[in-house]
């Protein structure tokens, strides 16, 4: 593959052959990152893999025989040597303990519902990692998300995923338009993941079968107690448990062990009502709860806000809009109002339940795949 005879550009972009154009692949191990990789150097790119050992699982559980960590890698170089590019393992361990773990246990332990893997995203993959291609240089980076990159009027914009059940738009909305210039996105494209697979086995890879990873990479088996006990000593200490209306319901086990938005596993049966987790107090040690209808938000307050919309995000008193408050959760109506251009109020035309701290909420232009950036959830209702 060469040239598109229409425009004048490869495939990723760029008026020059693939051989001239060199790319960095951030290579996690993972079947995604390698069918790019491979599929780049098939198509005759001048590719490069980079893989981030970003923490020592072992040590992270505190038992040996546990580094998955070591596999992911093992495997990213394997991908490298059977398609003949060059491969490197960069060790950002201390980048990752410092911009990730340590804020994902603080929010946690504040009642939040912290999703690191933005975080990553936003602080190391395309901050730091960023900055490595740059200098090796790279006239891009792909790497193995499923999102689009399509050229606008005004630039790259970012859009969802054609298969919306892979669509990682959510943990993208920090990506700044300077850094989507410079991105690739080879595989936000593709119909199914079946098809990425389907790829990996045309290639030959090892990892073509490999399972994808469901966890939090630091949270084997999602068991975020036992991480955030060997993180934070002393968090998981008993308390009582608390009706938003001051009544005493009984005792815990220690707040990090409860959600927002939780029902079931309270151990406090009998009374009238059903009752959720709606606020956790870790100064006072306390998990409050209350009815159902206590979890219902329909404004939310957005701060550290990433826009990628038309002109300043200040320049109109109101969007339009569709949101996200959880990954899991279909785009629902919404009103979006800048304070400033880093804070907003997110005005939700439904109200939403479990809405919690610490989240993010990501912008979509009403029916279309763009996505217009996104904020973090900083205080309750």
């Amino acid at each position: 593959m060469g040239l598109d005879t229409a425009t004048g550009l490869n495939s990723l972009g760029f008026p020059k052959p693939p051989q001239e154009t060199r790319v960095v692949v951030a290579m996690s191990g993972g079947v995604d990152s390698s069918v790019v990789a491979a599929k780049l150097k098939s198509e005759g790119y001048d590719v490069i893999g980079v893989t981030l050992q970003l923490y020592d699982h072992g040590a992270a559980l505190a038992k040996k025989g546990a580094c998955c960590a070591g596999i992911d890698i093992h495997d990213a170089r394997r991908v490298a040597e059977e398609m003949g590019f060059p491969h490197y393992v960069l060790d950002y361990e201390n980048i990752f303990q410092d911009a990730v773990i340590d804020e994902f246990a603080d929010s946690y332990l504040a009642g939040a519902t912290p999703v690191p893997c933005i975080r990553c995203n936003e602080r190391v993959k395309f901050k730091d990692l960023l900055e490595t291609a740059k200098d090796l240089d790279a006239d891009c980076m792909a790497t193995g998300h499923y999102i689009q990159r399509k050229m606008g009027e005004n630039g790259p914009e970012l859009h969802c995923a054609a298969d919306a059940n892979r669509d990682q738009s959510y943990f993208l909305f920090s990506t700044t338009p300077e850094q989507l210039a410079f991105l690739r996105f080879p595989l936000g494209h593709l119909a199914s993941k079946a098809e990425t697979r389907a790829l990996a086995a045309e290639y030959g890879l090892a990892v073509a079968d490999k399972p994808d990873s469901q966890d939090i990479c630091f949270v084997p088996n999602g068991d975020y107690a036992s991480v955030i006990e060997k993180l934070r000593p002393g968090a998981a200490e008993p308390g009582e448990i608390v009706h938003a209306d001051g009544r005493i319901l009984g005792t815990h086990t220690g707040v990090i062990h409860y959600t927002i938005g939780q029902r079931r596993g309270l151990g406090i049966g009998g009374l009238s009502e059903p009752l959720y987790v709606v606020k956790l107090d870790v100064d006072a040690k306390q998990v409050i709860v209350g009815p159902k209808q206590m979890l219902s938000t329909r404004r939310v307050p957005i701060r550290e806000i990433n826009w990628l919309g038309e002109g300043n995000f200040t320049d109109r008193e109101s969007y339009e809009i569709s949101v996200k408050v959880r990954s899991t959760r279909p785009p629902r109506e919404a009103i979006l109002r800048p304070i400033s251009e880093t804070e907003a109020e997110v005005e939700l035309l439904t109200p939403e339940e479990g809405i919690s701290p610490g989240q993010a909420c990501v912008f979509y232009e009403t029916g279309d795949s763009r996505i217009l950036g996104g904020g973090w959830i900083w205080r309750g209702h």
